[in-house]
Order: structure tokens, then C-alpha cells, then sequence
């Protein structure tokens, strides 16, 4: 494959970030009360206000963005077609859990899912990082994130069955 010039970079850049944003607008629909509907439950004393979610999870899309970027100017889409398909399911698993959790209230299937998300996200990380260990790196943030949400989504669905049966 020819390598790509400046401006195809720079469009598939922003094609990355459109993908990872929109995602995270997706699970933005589900989530937009979410913040009084978290307040709402009883959660474990170690868990962050409401206020942190929104910045760690822009810069978190963001990182996204960067590394399936990175992965994509190694060949593009038909090079790295698995570790790209990677990307965009977990991507979709990611959205998907902000719908289970916050607009259906479904603690215990958003746990089960996140768990799947967990193992596409490693998956991600080490398919990345066989193709530059940068991009990989760059999703670790990610991972451990969704490490600490795991934990938290499993806490607050026990301290709430009746609300998040």
C-alpha cells in the first residue's frame, strides 16, 4: 500500500475521532440523567463523584481515537482488518453498557457486559500492540478504567437490587 499523504492522515484522524465520539455520544443518549440517577444510589464509599465520569471518559475516547488511528496509518483498514474489527465492537459494547446500566437499569446484564468488554478491550490492547506497541499503550488508560468501572458496576448493582435488579 502507498503511504498516505498529509491530508489523508489528517481526514483519518478525524474519521477515527467521529467513530470513537459518536460511540460515546451513543452511550451519552442513554446516560443524560444519569448523573441524578446516580446520586440516587447508595454506593460504596470509595466511588467518584458523578463530575469525574465525563472528563476521564472524553479524554479516555480520545486515546481511543489516537490509537486506532495510529493502527490504521500501518496499512489501513484491510491490513489490520481484525484488530480494527476489534476496535469498533468493543466501541459498541462500550456504548451498549451506559443503556443497560443507566436507561434500562440493569445492573446485573450491564455487569455480565461489561466483563465482555473488559476481555474485547484487552483483546484490542494486545491486537493494537502487535502493530505499534504505541497504540497499544495508548489503550491502557482505557483498560484500567474499565477495570475500576467493573468493580463499581458489580458494588453499587449489589447495593441497589431493587433498583437495578
Amino acid at each position: 500500500m502507498a503511504p498516505q499523504s498529509k491530508q489523508q492522515q489528517i481526514l483519518g484522524l478525524i474519521g477515527w475521532l467521529v467513530v470513537s465520539f459518536a460511540a460515546s455520544a451513543i452511550g451519552a443518549v442513554a446516560s443524560v440523567q444519569a448523573g441524578a440517577f446516580y446520586g440516587q444510589l447508595v454506593q460504596p464509599s470509595w466511588a467518584p463523584p458523578s463530575s469525574v465520569f465525563g472528563p476521564v471518559w472524553t479524554v479516555l475516547y480520545a486515546l481511543m481515537a489516537i490509537a486506532a488511528w495510529l493502527v490504521w496509518r500501518r496499512g489501513g483498514v484491510r491490513a489490520n482488518r481484525n484488530a480494527l474489527s476489534l476496535f469498533l465492537l468493543q466501541l459498541a459494547l462500550n456504548a451498549l453498557w451506559s443503556w443497560l446500566f443507566f436507561a434500562w437499569h440493569r445492573g446485573g446484564l450491564a455487569f455480565a457486559e461489561i466483563l465482555v468488554l473488559w476481555v474485547l478491550i484487552l483483546a484490542t490492547v494486545v491486537s493494537f500492540w502487535r502493530v505499534r506497541p504505541l497504540a497499544g499503550a495508548l489503550l491502557l488508560p482505557y483498560l484500567l478504567w474499565v477495570t475500576f468501572a467493573s468493580v463499581l458496576n458489580y458494588s453499587v448493582w449489589r447495593l441497589n437490587p431493587q433498583v437495578l435488579g
